[in-house]
């Protein structure tokens, strides 16, 4: 039952997201950039990005909540990165502990993947001078993400690859979920908005390529 409580622990890091209400306000006006990112999932690759180390507008470098009713624009990037990160973190670790080809296969995409993009948008954000604002719901991210590779460690061979294939199709269901019906309902600024929009597609990839993997494997998400 160790591969279920660490989905459980996943997919309760962006249940503040999934909940959060439209309405929010708008902490300041930019732009923020993005770079084109591959896939190679089993269905049809889709070009595009997921943004991270930016914002729309000067955020605050303390970790506060998101604002009443909806995280800000510079929360949301401060989001994004941190599901980026956790994602980098745990295929890090993946790729240097399995010795299944399909497995180490999709930990590099998921780093190529999200390492490209996030130097991309590191760039644009480093030329407007804008921060990403710690919240509530980034750090619960990233506390979710070391608890998954906490557990990781203490795993070896077949029950590596099922736990970590099995938390990246609970992982990536939930950020789904989060870009659509909470981070593109809430980006204010039509630059952000883009960004998420083009980055759905992208992670949506993903998915269907650990679903594809976690078949292939016969996992079957019992999480048993």
């Amino acid at each position: 039952m160790k591969v279920q409580k660490m989905l459980t622990s996943g997919a309760l890091c962006l249940g503040t997201l999934l909940f959060a209400a439209p309405a929010f306000a708008q902490t300041g006006t930019g732009a923020m950039g993005s770079g084109n990112g591959t896939t190679t999932a089993p269905t049809p690759a889709t070009s595009g990005t997921m943004g991270s180390k930016g914002s729309m507008g000067m955020g605050s470098t303390a970790a506060t909540a998101p604002a009443a009713g909806g995280p800000s624009d510079a929360q949301i990037a401060a989001i994004v990165v941190a599901a980026n990160t956790v994602d980098i973190n745990a295929a890090k670790m993946a790729k240097s502990h399995t010795k299944n080809k399909a497995v180490k296969e999709f930990a590099s995409t998921m780093i190529r993947d999200h390492e490209g993009n996030n130097k991309a948008a590191k760039a644009l954000v480093t030329k407007l001078h804008v921060t990403p604002e710690e919240n509530d719901t980034s750090k619960s991210l990233t506390d979710g993400g070391k608890e998954n590779m906490a557990a990781l460690k203490k795993m070896k061979g077949a029950g590596f690859d099922k736990a970590y294939v099995e938390h990246e199709v609970a992982y990536h269901q939930q950020v789904v979920d989060a870009i659509n019906n909470t981070l593109i309902p809430n980006a204010k600024n039509a630059d952000l908005k883009a960004l998420l929009v083009q980055t759905g597609p992208v992670i949506q990839a993903h998915l269907e390529h650990a679903k594809h993997l976690q078949t292939e494997m016969g996992t079957g998400g019992s999480g048993e």
